[in-house]
């Protein structure tokens, strides 16, 4: 290998990098509960979405970049409804710990949204960003093909077999 740095081997894909994310926001959940630290949620988030940007593949950095605030509602989400799934008032628990949740959360979901976006933008989103214009202008200089006016039969025979190759000669 010839190159002036050493590249990690390990390469994930961007659904790789997200459940890696949603994984580890979910252990931090539950190591938040056990050890009773609500830090730990936040610095799992955040860790798993370093990781999860460092090891991506560079052309998938673009999708990887707009998932952190998702991933973390819906660990959220799936922690809250277990949570209210055993109490008498479902829907208002619910609704009370996904607020709580969030709000506590939130400064955990800036810091990891901003970590991915700085180190995505040096890995290469610049350039993922300007692919999707580039695409999306060819895209719509394409002319659409013309439809037709009117109704046209096919013509008389249209369904009967066809015998292709070389003709026979005459009997």
């Amino acid at each position: 290998m010839t190159g002036t740095g050493k590249r990690s081997a390990v390469r994930l894909t961007a659904r790789g990098a997200i459940a890696l994310t949603l994984v580890s926001t979910l252990a931090g959940y539950v190591l938040a509960a056990l050890l009773d630290m609500q830090l730990l949620v936040g610095l799992a988030f955040v860790a798993a979405s370093l990781l999860g940007v460092v090891l991506v593949n560079p052309r998938e950095l673009l999708s990887l970049v707009v998932t952190p605030p998702l991933v973390f509602f819906v660990a959220t989400l799936f922690v809250e409804l277990g949570r209210a799934l055993v109490t008498v008032g479902i829907l208002q628990s619910l609704a009370l710990g996904l607020y709580g949740s969030l709000s506590r959360g939130a400064p955990w979901l800036f810091a990891g949204s901003a970590i991915v976006l700085g180190v995505a933008w040096a890995r290469g989103l610049r350039d993922n960003v300007r692919e999707l214009r580039e695409e999306l202008r060819a895209g719509a200089e394409v002319p659409r093909p013309r439809q037709p006016q009117a109704y046209v039969p096919e013509p008389e025979g249209y369904f009967e077999p066809r015998v292709y190759g070389t003709p026979r000669g005459e009997d």
